[in-house]
């Protein structure tokens, strides 16, 4: 079992930079692959980042490839978003969620565990 919550959501201009945070409680977190996935308003939920639980890879939607930066630092069991050159279009609930453990179903989008959600809203 493991329990999620995010933090660091608010409200920032565009071209601003927020970053997002995801703790993590229970074991085992180092053998869960992270993601973080967003929401917006009258939208499905969208894939945003990964990264895996072995080998550091990453993976990003193209809308925010080269503007965010998912990192995991497994001794604080914590998962980063770093945000930058943030868009309007960038506004939603940001979630954290957790896949595993090992295993790469993650590289199929499919996630175990979910967080409550972080608002992030950016002004045009």
């Amino acid at each position: 079992q493991v329990q999620l919550v995010e933090s660091g959501g608010g409200l920032v201009q565009a071209g601003g930079s927020l970053r997002l945070s995801c703790a993590a409680s229970g074991r085992a977190f180092s053998s869960y692959a992270m993601g973080w996935f967003r929401q917006a308003p009258g939208k499905e939920r969208e894939f945003v980042a990964a990264i895996s639980w072995n080998d550091g890879s990453t993976r990003y939607a193209d809308s925010v490839k080269d503007r965010f930066t998912i990192s995991r630092d497994n001794a604080r069991k914590m998962v980063y978003l770093q945000m930058n050159s943030l868009k309007p279009e960038d506004t939603a609930v940001y979630y954290c969620a957790a896949s595993g453990p090992w295993g790469s179903k993650w590289q199929r989008g499919e996630y175990d565990y979910w967080g409550q959600g972080t608002q992030v809203t950016v002004s045009s």
